[in-house]
């Protein structure tokens, strides 16, 4: 099986390593660097992921290249990991190379911000395309050195992955049937993409935290941090607080969504009780979600984007950040407009989007052009 990753940053590398474990898997990434592309091609350039325990694990992939024909040749999967503001060109990128003769497993890692959709579009002349997305990210990755080496964090317990709805059930089984020998962790297919769309996540986790740190009222509205910090086991018990709000109208989105389309989304669940399910026995105490998130050993040393300050001494929070382009241009902005559509209140939700937008000053407004017209369509 020919596996192409498209992306070499940290979710990408990590997964093109673990791969290459598997006996009878081919791997391909493609990236947009030539530095890291030129490293592969220059000889026997082998990766590396560092596991928790400080083992090392060691492969080469078949292909490194920034050319999508090479790279997509015969692939029987296409795993994205890019951001999803880079999703859309990428995918109009890869379109015209994808096989044709067979039918090609493209999905998402993780598969958020509306993908089905975006994949919908993209490949909207290539019916042999399968689409799907990953609920999340099998493992935290971080720490990456680009073609050379990433950590590797905690793991999830149980993968769950869900078909755009013009699938098939037959390629619902062949999916999990490829994804189950790529990963040890058992693969779940879900019934609805939507579970995947409104699983509590970073969309949700990001903003509320960068509100309580830099916005309105905040410690560091003003002022420079003296320090770095990690997202979670920093979290402030406000950010927490605020991150609770959102949550609850994450779920007032989810159970609008069942009323109006007639399924059954009762797989999102909280995002105390889905962080509970998904890491166990890695954190130290689960009471709230604020000593959740502080004490969770999977989140342990995931820093918050922080850069020098140009403008003097200390760091201030970096502009270029996925948290503003991937989490709140894309992901809450998804979130606010299918609140608008279902006619649900978000406050908590709005205000941050709003605020991150005032505060960043350069993302895009409106709603995302590929959320379909009729959405949300009658069941």
């Amino acid at each position: 099986m020919k596996v192409t990753i498209c992306g070499a940053g940290r979710t990408g590398h990590l997964n093109a390593v673990l791969f290459k474990q598997v006996p009878g898997i081919e791997v391909s990434v493609l990236t947009t660097s030539s530095t890291v592309a030129g490293r592969w091609a220059s000889g026997d350039d082998i990766w590396q992921a560092q596991t928790r325990d400080d083992r090392i694990v060691r492969a080469r992939p078949d292909h490194v290249g920034t050319d999508p024909a090479k790279t997509l040749e015969n692939a029987d999967m296409v795993v994205i990991t890019q951001p999803a503001q880079a999703r859309p060109a990428l995918l109009h990128r890869i379109a015209p190379h994808l096989p044709r003769e067979k039918s090609v497993y493209v999905g998402a890692i993780p598969g958020f911000c509306g993908f089905d959709w975006l994949a919908a579009k993209a490949f909207s002349e290539c019916e042999n395309v399968v689409i799907w997305g990953m609920k999340d990210v099998p493992h935290i990755a971080f720490d990456l050195v680009a073609g050379q080496k990433v950590r590797m964090g905690g793991a999830k317990a149980e993968l769950f992955v869900a078909l755009h709805r013009r699938e098939s059930a037959a390629s619902g089984s062949r999916l999990t049937a490829m994804l189950n020998r790529l990963y040890e962790a058992p693969v779940t297919l879900l019934q609805d993409y939507l579970e995947i769309t409104l699983t509590p996540g970073n969309a949700l986790m990001h903003p509320a935290i960068l509100y309580t740190l830099i916005g309105p009222g905040a410690p560091f509205e003003n002022r420079p941090f003296n320090e770095p910090l990690c997202w979670w086991s920093d979290c402030p018990q406000a950010g927490a607080e605020l991150l609770e709000a959102c949550d609850a109208e994450n779920q007032a989105i989810r159970r609008a969504s069942e009323a109006r389309l007639g399924i059954d989304l009762s797989s999102v669940k909280p995002l105390q009780q889905e962080l509970l399910e998904a890491y166990g026995n890695q954190i130290a105490d689960d009471r709230t979600l604020y000593t959740l998130l502080r004490t969770n050993r999977a989140y342990a040393g995931i820093r918050a984007p922080l850069v020098a300050n140009p403008y003097g001494p200390g760091l201030i929070v970096d502009r270029e950040s996925r948290a503003f382009h991937e989490d709140i241009a894309f992901g809450q902005a998804l979130l606010v407009t299918m609140a608008e559509r279902l006619n649900v209140a978000v406050p908590a939700i709005a205000k941050t989007y709003q605020w991150a937008r005032e505060y960043h000053g350069g993302l895009a407004d409106g709603a995302l052009d590929y959320v379909p017209s009729d959405w949300p369509e009658a069941a």
